[in-house]
């Protein structure tokens, strides 16, 4: 998967189904036989069957918005209000509150990600550093917010409540999030260098949104709906699939000459933006189920190979090997930690790096007497954080799909996810907020 992917520069559907072929190899190489290999492969499947039908309708989503004018109302009045200097900086705080609020990183990403993608456009940010401001802000309220499904998947599976896991996760997540806010606020300042930015492309992007579309503040009824039913505690795939009904009568009362047919065809084919702003026209031509076909395969790819991997117990083989050499408790976070960075790259799914860890480590920190909240922490840090990193994890996958940026291109940027691992480890390898079992 390495060599295809990084020399020869495959995209990794096919070097995914090598590995997942050398998976069943090995497997019927230690006894396996082909209805175990392929009931493997299916569960792997079903484990991902959530992030599948998210990813479909997010793709409606998109297309569906686009044609409304929702996202180029969004565009059109973030442009009027927002700077070049301050736009990174913004946008991790506008992220970081939407995800916070609604407790879903993807649903944010796939909804105020994407508008502020039109805003980078308009202000000259080079796109992946504004994915990567999307992507830490996003992930940083995603992790503190209690309607989280991965921030109460992790001390479910560590032996301790939601709000002792928070309390405990916040001491290292906000120092990250602190260095985070100044590194985007210093990046910020190269595109406005002498206090005045170039207004000509901005006037030109919003001419050409105005031209095409009815540009109206009650546009915003859409994904202000989404964000509140989602905080509201209703389900992800219900909240964004109000979005897109939503955004269909809004569509028919705010844009001429569109009938249900053309909903329909942006819905499933995407929308195509001919506004003749060559920045804008190459960012709004997007979405529709099929723009996520791409996301979706290689999503089901990716859980036939991590089915196999822990259907038959080859990575568990691997873990135990390495967890029989640990003796101090750093040693043990440590390999808490690459256990779920390992894991987000060979059973790529955010969900199995929190859960097949946990399950696996759990006794082990019992026997070191730390709090099962120490656990939970590392969990997320290494299980969570790390996924959007993989190109061909469902993260990495959603986040490609929505945005149309690579993992490859936003790493260097996504500042959260690496530094809040970086912080977790150094404070156990000094044993700073270490947390002990008779507190």
């Amino acid at each position: 998967m390495s060599i295809s992917i990084g020399v020869y520069e495959a995209d990794p559907h096919v070097p995914m189904l090598l590995g997942t072929l050398i998976a069943a190899l090995v497997a019927a190489k230690i006894g396996f036989n082909w209805d175990e290999i392929q009931n493997g492969m299916i569960e792997g499947i079903t484990f991902a069957l959530q992030a599948v039908i998210i990813l479909a309708i997010i793709g409606v989503l998109i297309g569906v918005w686009i044609l409304g004018g929702i996202v180029p109302t969004i565009i059109y009045y973030g442009l009027e209000i927002l700077s070049p200097s301050i736009f990174l900086f913004a946008t991790v705080i506008i992220t970081s509150i939407t995800a916070l609020a609604t407790g879903t990183s993807w649903g944010t990403i796939g909804t105020m990600g994407i508008a502020l993608m039109g805003i980078g456009v308009g202000f000259g940010i080079p796109a992946p550093m504004a994915a990567g401001a999307i992507i830490s802000g996003s992930y940083f309220g995603d992790k503190l917010s209690p309607l989280s499904d991965t921030t109460n998947l992790a001390p479910a599976v560590s032996g301790t409540d939601i709000f002792t896991h928070i309390k405990h996760m916040f001491i290292t997540t906000s120092i990250s999030y602190v260095i985070v806010l100044g590194i985007f606020l210093f990046l910020g300042f190269q595109f406005n260098v002498d206090g005045t930015a170039d207004l000509s492309t901005i006037d030109q992007i919003q001419q050409g949104l105005s031209r095409d579309f009815t540009i109206s503040p009650i546009l915003f009824l859409a994904p202000i709906t989404v964000i509140v039913a989602i905080a509201k505690k209703v389900p992800a795939i219900p909240g964004i699939t109000l979005g897109i009904i939503l955004g269909m009568f809004l569509t028919v009362i705010f844009q001429p000459g569109i009938n249900f047919g053309d909903i329909l065809h942006a819905g499933y084919d995407g929308y195509v933006s001919e506004t003749g702003v060559e920045e804008i026209d190459e960012l709004l031509t997007t979405g529709g189920l099929t723009g996520m076909m791409y996301s979706i395969s290689l999503a089901i790819i990716a859980m036939m190979f991590g089915g196999i991997t822990e259907k038959t117990g080859q990575l568990k083989a691997i873990v135990n090997f390495i967890l029989s050499k640990v003796k101090s408790e750093a040693g043990l976070m440590t390999t808490t930690a690459a256990t779920g960075i390992f894991s987000n790259l060979v059973m790529p799914e955010q969900y199995i790096s929190v859960v097949v860890p946990g399950r696996m480590y759990a006794p082990a920190y019992k026997e070191k007497n730390l709090h099962p909240k120490q656990l939970s922490r590392t969990l997320e840090a290494a299980g969570t954080l790390t996924a959007p990193l993989v190109p061909w994890n469902t993260c990495g996958v959603f986040i490609y799909g929505a945005l149309g940026i690579s993992a490859f291109e936003y790493l260097p940027y996504a500042f959260m996810n690496y530094l809040t691992i970086i912080i977790v480890l150094l404070f156990g390898v000094l044993g700073i907020s270490t947390a002990r079992l008779e507190e």
